[in-house]
Formats: structure tokens, sequence, C-alpha cells
């Protein structure tokens, strides 16, 4: 036991000695473990020194003990594969064998290049984030055309489940948010119009603002944080539990019962919602006006349609259901990206309520531009 305990003492060393045939041997001596190792700086960088001047012979007879630990920094600095000529005893041999057999990520080079590094990384990631959506987007055109052929195969019963969740269930909160949203706009507009006289033009403010553009976004974003989330935590589940791998040996494509109705229900729900949206902020708007501007109900239908042409309306129920198509691709798309770990699961979940609510916005930019001129009165 005393020679052991000296031998795990002794101080690990390393020198070069030049053989005969004029060559270099790097020398290891000492017990060579984790904390020696790590006190001693100077030894690692020697040790790395002798590595990258291409020292081809390698004499670790003399070392006492070597641990895993030890045995990992001597394989890094020899570059991950075995010198040319190596002198070992065969127990310290098999440890660094089972490094051998082990794949490890070797630390990344200090170098200047870091940002670009990340740059060509994220673009790399958007990369591969467009190409799943695209491969998703056929695989769902090639659905459709099969349905269109076989009507009985549509999966009605996951649709309406859908649309109830993602609808019926979303019907409390909309009308809340825009109602409020209703009343904030119409008392802020009112303090700016009365300064100038103008109080009957809220009306127009109103229309315009809530019907075209507010009532679409806020039902978009709401849906995306409720629903998009649901979506994509429940695909999630599903492969944790072994769900998905279940239906693929029963022989049930995950498009077809998982992707389809999701993008079925959301396009049909989110126009509903979007309208439903849009009648709870005019009613929060009305209330407003008739408490500050002391402008009617009656008065304030009877001159809406008059300041807002028919087609915003239109411009807002496309824009819906495009808002829920975009929502149950991306919700689906990041669900099926979850590992089998729970923290993929939420990291996941957090990316596709991010990914949604920033298409949604993007796309609402896209329609302003290019409707800009249209449905103006």
């Amino acid at each position: 036991m005393t020679d052991k305990a000296t031998d795990f003492q002794a101080i690990p060393q390393l020198e070069t000695v030049q053989q005969a045939d004029g060559q270099f041997c790097a020398v290891l001596s000492g017990s060579w473990h984790l904390c020696a190792v790590v006190a001693t700086p100077k030894l690692r960088a020697l040790l790395q020194q002798c590595a990258e001047n291409a020292v081809t012979h390698w004499d670790l007879r003399s070392v006492t003990a070597l641990d895993s630990a030890a045995a990992l920094i001597i394989w890094r600095a020899w570059g991950g594969q075995w010198p040319a000529y190596v002198q070992i005893k065969p127990e310290h041999r098999q440890l660094l064998q089972r490094w051998q057999a082990q794949v490890l990520p070797n630390p990344p080079p200090k170098s200047n290049l870091w940002i670009g590094q990340g740059i060509a990384d994220s673009i790399g990631s958007v990369a591969g984030h467009l190409r799943s959506l695209l491969i998703l987007q056929g695989q769902l055109l090639l659905d459709v055309a099969y349905l269109l052929s076989h009507p009985k195969a549509i999966p009605w019963a996951e649709i309406s489940i859908i649309i109830y969740d993602a609808g019926v269930r979303a019907l409390g909160i909309t009308a809340l948010v825009g109602f409020l949203i209703g009343v904030v706009l119409s008392y802020l507009s009112a303090l700016q119009l009365k300064m100038f006289g103008a109080e009957i033009y809220i009306i127009n403010i109103l229309g315009m603002s809530i019907i075209r553009e507010l009532g679409p976004l806020l039902a978009a974003i709401l849906v995306a944080g409720r629903s998009g989330s649901a979506m994509t935590a429940q695909i999630g589940i599903m492969r944790v539990t072994e769900e998905l791998d279940a239906l693929s040996a029963m022989g049930i494509a995950h498009s077809m019962r998982l992707v389809l109705p999701k993008i079925a229900a959301l396009s049909l729900v989110m126009p509903l919602l979007s309208e439903w949206t849009n009648v709870a902020a005019l009613l929060g708007g009305m209330v407003s006006a008739l408490v500050t501007l002391d402008i009617s109900m009656g008065q304030f239908v009877m001159k809406l349609p008059e300041v807002v042409p028919l087609a915003n309306v239109f411009i807002g129920l496309g824009k819906s259901a495009v808002f829920g198509l975009a929502i149950a691709l991306l919700a689906c798309h990041f669900g099926f990206r979850i590992k089998p770990n729970t923290e993929s699961l939420g990291i996941e979940t957090t990316n596709s309520v991010v990914a949604s609510i920033t298409a949604v916005i993007m796309i609402d930019a896209v329609f302003a531009i290019l409707l800009m001129k249209v449905g103006v009165p």
C-alpha cells in the first residue's frame, strides 16, 4: 500500500531525449493523474509543444500511474491519433484506446473568425428550416391531391376537434383582448381629435385600423401563443412517448393525421376569429366613443359602412386565412424537430411561438405593401 501511495504522489514529468538516430523522444514519467497535471500548467504546455513539433517517438513506460482524465489530455495532445512509435504499458494503452473508441469533439480553435463562423452557422440553420418547411409543404400538397380523389379519407374528426380547441375555446380571450384594445385605441384617438374638433372621424380611425389591421393581427398573435404552442407540444409529447413511432409502425402517415388537420382547421378558424375580434374591438371603441365624445352607438353603426369600404373586410379575411396556415405549418415543423427529451420540448415550443408571431407580422407587412391602394376610401 505504501508503494502504491508513493507511486500516485510521484510528480509527473516530461523530457525530450535525443536518440542515436538523431530523432527526439518524449519521455513521460511519474504519476499522471488529473490533480497533478492540472496543477502544473507548464507540463501541459510542454506536452502540447512536443506534439506540435511532430515528435514521433513517445516513451510512457516510466509512468507509474495514469487515470482516464490524464489519458484524455495526452490523447488530445496527440490530435486524436497514435504517434508513429509509442512505448507504453499494456494497462495504460487500454486507457488511451478507450478514448480512441469514443468520438470526442475537439475544443474550438482560438480564431478571429468566430463571428464569421457564427454568421455561417446561422445561415445554415435558416436554410435547414426552410428546407424542412418546403418538404412539409410538398407533402401537404400531395396529401391534398390524394384527398381530392379520395374524399372519404378526409380526417373530419381530427379537423373538427382542432376547430373546437383552437376556435371555440379561444372566443373568450380574443373577445376580451379585442374589446380592451378598442377601448384604448378609441380613448387615445379621442384625446387628439378633440384638439381639432374632428370627433366624428374617430369612426374612420377605428373602422380602418381594426377591420383591416388590428383585428386579424391580434387574433393571429393570440392563436399563435395559445394554439400554436399547444400543437407543437402535442407533437413533441407524441415523440417523447413514442406515439409517432407507433403511427409509423401501423402505416399511418404523420402528415395526413397530424399536419393536414391542423392546417385545414386553423385556415378555417382564423378568418372567423378575426371577425369576432373585430366585433369585440369595435364594440369597445363604441363604448369609449360614447363616454368620451358623446357619439351614440347608432350613429357609429350607421356611419361605419360609409367610411370603411367592403374590400377591407375581405382583405382581413384573406390575411387571417394565410395567418392560420403559417401558424399551423410552423407549429408542426417545430413539433417534428423535438427530440425525445423534456429540454428539447421546451426549447422547440418556445421557438415555435416566436417564429409564428414573427411570421404573422412579416406576412402582415407584405399584405400592407401589396394592397396599399386597395380598399382606401
